[in-house]
């Protein structure tokens, strides 16, 4: 992921979703991102929890290793132990299973005769079987079960983890007599498995693989990143193949820089994963129709990404596993290198030859074409998708304008779905985030009360800021606000109300808490609410000073009156609230006393309400 400089902040295209024009920021002076694109926001622990799938003690422990800080462990609270319970209980689970497994392939009768035996059979060495920690699951319904069960696994994670089933009553291993293929993630550590049978067995799965669970997302994983992920760098190209033993056979070849899909459809989470250390992607498949149409589903996808997408099928009915087993390791990357196809020119080739002379199935293939050809989109990318159309063109015979024009009106179709989309989202936004003018204070006291959630945000931002700044001589902001700021009712937001009192306790208690506090707490909940109510700084365009003389007061100058301006806000609301209250109870009355009571104070709110719209009237607020 890239970022450039933008001011204050850098930008560059989110890594949460498929974008184009860049909306990811990053405020280095608040240490908070947000992406205006999808909403995401965060800080640096969370952005590592939601990009890397680590737990919040994972993400510490990553970041304190890169940058060489020591970390002290201490009591973390039970709903943090709760939530990161799952997660590395299963992580240890895999760790003590993978062991097991490779302690019976090579240290058992069993899984010498059956699952080494095999794995050599297959052209495998010992190192790489190392290499890639597989294993061998014993044909006893029970030996690996009865095993974790005496190390004090849990029966709940045991089965999550997918090691075992309970039938009856009774724990059974999962894979029994199958070689084991461990899962690993992006730190190496085991996130689930891949067994394969052995034995031929017509009613048995080939494999089994890994239930989904908190560490094992499949559309999330590609087999063999962890141990390529080097070698794609260095080689600046993927090798993307469908099985785990393609992935280690080419591996054993020298041939390191290959991933695997799992045998599933790519998705766009995987292709993001590719691209985060490199844009060329080489897709290896069986030269099959199966393979091919295995390969094409995710090719407008890999294309949206901006990847260089070629492909190689494998021919005379092998896979890369036994092909590079059959022609050697030199031959086969010979082979990969002289036979890359365009994956876009083929997916037409390929098309053409189904066509014959039907004119309705060519015209759709145009269609379909431009529309591939409209995918490819980025400034950067133009010269490549203007080649596209003159070769798309040449080889079904149409007009190249004719294409051009086609592909064109796909990509207006996307950036006016786009630009609706956008312009809802904003409509929405500046209707959440307009500012009150007070013209006629009912209508624009109604207005206000429209925003409340805005202005509760708003007050809790002030505190927040600008709560360690000097309010007088005597006194700082946070001392004003909370002996202003008494009544938590005036707060419908209760998490609001749970950063008030959390601020309120830490003050009380001698500390001194900003909003780095919260963003870096164990709570994730605060800390995600304290980034959403965050600002990223407006930044005065230079050619201001073109037409105005003098300085321009910023925010961070005119605090004292932002502050005062919210907790306006806030009492006008109040104030609302009470001559509503009083106006019922006045409707209610049938007592001329208590009527005239009630008439006098609501005479006394509407005077309090005139006071505070006609000082608000004189306050600039960002």
């Amino acid at each position: 992921m890239k970022l450039k400089k933008r001011g204050a902040n850098y930008l560059g295209l989110c890594p949460f979703h498929n974008e184009k024009t860049p909306s990811f920021t990053v405020s280095p002076a608040k240490e908070i991102y947000k992406c205006f694109g999808c909403g995401r926001s965060g800080n640096t622990i969370s952005f590592l929890m939601e990009n890397e799938k680590y737990s919040y003690v994972e993400a510490l422990k990553w970041l304190a290793a890169k940058y060489n800080v020591e970390i002290e462990e201490t009591e973390s609270s039970p709903e943090l132990k709760l939530q990161q319970q799952a997660a590395e209980s299963l992580h240890i689970l895999n760790g003590f299973a993978q062991k097991y497994f490779t302690d019976k392939l090579f240290n058992s009768e069993e899984g010498q005769d059956i699952g080494l035996s095999y794995l050599k059979e297959r052209g495998f060495r010992e190192d790489i079987i190392m290499k890639f920690q597989l294993g061998y699951c014993l044909e006893a319904y029970d030996a690996f079960a009865k095993e974790a069960l005496a190390a004090q696994y849990s029966p709940e994670y045991l089965q999550k983890s997918g090691l075992v089933v309970i039938r009856d009553g009774r724990t059974i291993d999962n894979y029994r007599g199958r070689i084991i293929f461990p899962v690993h993630n992006q730190t190496g550590k085991v996130v689930g498995f891949g067994a394969r049978i052995i034995k031929k067995n017509d009613r048995a799965p080939k494999y089994i693989n890994t239930p989904e669970n908190e560490i094992y997302v499949k559309s999330k994983i590609l087999y063999g990143s962890y141990f390529a992920r080097h070698a794609i760098d260095k080689h600046d190209e993927c090798l993307l193949v469908e099985g785990y033993t393609d992935v280690i056979s080419l591996h054993q070849a020298g041939i390191e820089n290959v991933v695997a899909s799992g045998g599933t459809s790519l998705t766009q989470d995987q292709l993001r994963l590719i691209k985060k250390y490199t844009n060329n992607l080489t897709i290896i498949y069986d030269g099959d129709a199966a393979g091919v149409k295995a390969a094409q589903r995710g090719l407008d996808m890999a294309l949206e990404e901006g990847l260089n997408v070629q492909l190689v099928l494998i021919p005379d009915n092998d896979d890369p596993d036994s092909y590079v087993n059959k022609i050697g390791a030199s031959a086969f990357r010979d082979f990969v290198s002289t036979n890359k196809k365009d994956f876009v020119l083929f997916q037409l080739e390929i098309s053409l030859k189904d066509l014959g002379k039907d004119n309705n199935k060519k015209a759709l293939l145009v269609n379909q074409i431009a529309e591939t050809i409209s995918k490819i989109n980025k400034a950067e990318d133009f010269t490549k998708q203007q080649d596209y159309i003159r070769q798309c063109a040449d080889l079904l015979k149409i007009d190249e304008a004719g294409l051009h024009v086609l592909v064109n009106k796909f990509i207006r179709e996307r950036v006016t779905k786009f630009e609706s989309k956008a312009q809802a989202n904003e409509a929405i936004s500046q209707q959440n985030t307009a500012e009150f003018q007070p013209d006629d204070a009912d209508h624009d006291l109604l207005n206000l009360l429209n925003k409340d959630e805005q202005q509760e945000r708003a007050i809790i931002r002030s505190l927040l800021e600008f709560g360690l700044k000097s309010w007088d001589d005597e006194k700082r902001v946070a001392d004003f606000m909370l002996e202003e700021f008494t009544d938590e009712d005036m707060i419908d937001n209760k998490s609001l109300v749970e950063i008030l009192d959390t601020y309120k306790n830490w003050y009380r208690q001698g500390l001194e808490p900003t909003s780095k506090n919260f963003l870096y707490q164990e709570d994730q909940h605060l800390s995600m609410l304290v980034v959403s109510i965050m600002d990223f700084p407006y930044e005065l365009s230079p050619n201001w000073k073109d037409h105005y003389e003098g300085k321009i007061p910023t925010r961070e100058e005119l605090y004292k009156e932002e502050v005062v301006s919210t907790l306006n806000y806030l009492k006008l609301r109040k104030i609302k609230r009470l001559m509503e209250m009083n106006q019922k109870d006045l409707e209610k009355s049938g007592n001329a006393e208590e009527q005239l009571t009630y008439i006098q104070t609501h005479q006394h709110l509407k005077n309090m309400e005139k006071e505070l719209l006609q000082h608000i009237g004189t306050v600039i607020v960002k």
